[in-house]
């Protein structure tokens, strides 16, 4: 008989990719890890957050910062990331109900005809991994 391999929640948060949340500040553009955010925000309760209080929605949200632009291909390369998103895992939200990760789980579930997604939501947000940053020379996987 094979024996079962279990995946630990370390090893799943390692198999996400490196991405970042940004948000521009006086002091210039913050950004935090979205694997720390997980690891922060795992003990959170979840709750279901009505898809019309998520306001990312109607932001330019993936464009606004470094050199991406919305082209055929990178709207492509979002709606593949929107297909392969696992509902099953809650967004996390900063301690004003912004989202810091899950907005392609938030548009699955708005194409899903769903109202409401779980999201976990941080009481006093995290300091930033990184201040005054350039998005385009922060460490991503190869």
């Amino acid at each position: 008989m094979p024996k079962e391999t279990t995946i630990t929640d370390e090893e799943a948060i390692l198999s996400i990719r490196a991405q970042y949340h940004f948000r521009p500040a006086p002091e210039g553009l913050l950004a935090w890890d979205v694997r720390r955010l997980v690891r922060l925000s795992r003990a959170l309760p979840v709750r279901a957050v009505p898809l019309a209080q998520i306001a990312e929605l109607d932001s330019v949200h993936w464009y606004g910062h470094g050199g991406v632009q919305p082209t055929v291909r990178s709207i492509v390369e979002h709606c593949q990331l929107m297909l392969a998103a696992d509902l099953a895992y809650p967004i996390i939200l900063d301690s004003a109900g912004r989202v810091m990760d899950g907005m392609h789980r938030v548009s699955k579930a708005l194409m899903q005809g769903a109202t409401h997604i779980d999201a976990v939501q941080f009481g006093q947000d995290p300091m930033p991994d990184f201040v005054d940053c350039d998005p385009d020379t922060l460490p991503y996987d190869d």
